[in-house]
């Protein structure tokens, strides 16, 4: 994973976390990162001071930040609470969203699988969602 400081043509600042440098410039071609603050999707990268540590430095730099196995815990935990407190809708999950958007259900919470072309269709419709890394359940 990498960390990218971010920047809207409105001057918004934010962080964002992709797989890798080539995921960022997919997405961001594809106009798929937007502004938390305002919801434009022109994004560039903003300045950012590299994170170099020195041997002597690397232990107290790697107690900043969670270990990849509480990241982990993390994300199983996020997994259980929108199972708990969420609809799977599985390969519906446009079809759901859109109808939650534009007012022809009830709103409520829902989870499931998109396609990457009904992502960007989403995207463009402007009908809210987000991607969560998905932890697969382990029986270890």
């Amino acid at each position: 994973m990498i960390s990218f400081n971010l920047r809207c043509k409105n001057d918004h600042h934010f962080e964002a976390w992709f797989p890798d440098s080539s995921a960022y410039e997919d997405q961001a071609r594809r106009r798929q990162v937007e502004c938390p603050t305002c919801g434009d999707r022109k994004i560039e990268k903003a300045l950012m001071a590299p994170n170099i540590a020195s041997s002597r430095t690397r232990k107290d730099t790697a107690a900043d930040g969670p270990s990849p196995t509480q990241m982990r815990e993390a994300l199983v935990e996020l997994r259980k609470q929108v199972e708990d407190n969420a609809d799977n809708v599985g390969e519906n999950f446009a079809e759901e969203a859109r109808k939650i958007h534009y007012g022809e259900v009830e709103p409520r919470g829902i989870y499931g699988k998109a396609t990457e072309d009904e992502a960007q269709e989403l995207n463009d419709e402007g009908v809210p969602f987000n991607r969560v890394p998905w932890i697969e359940n382990t029986d270890s």
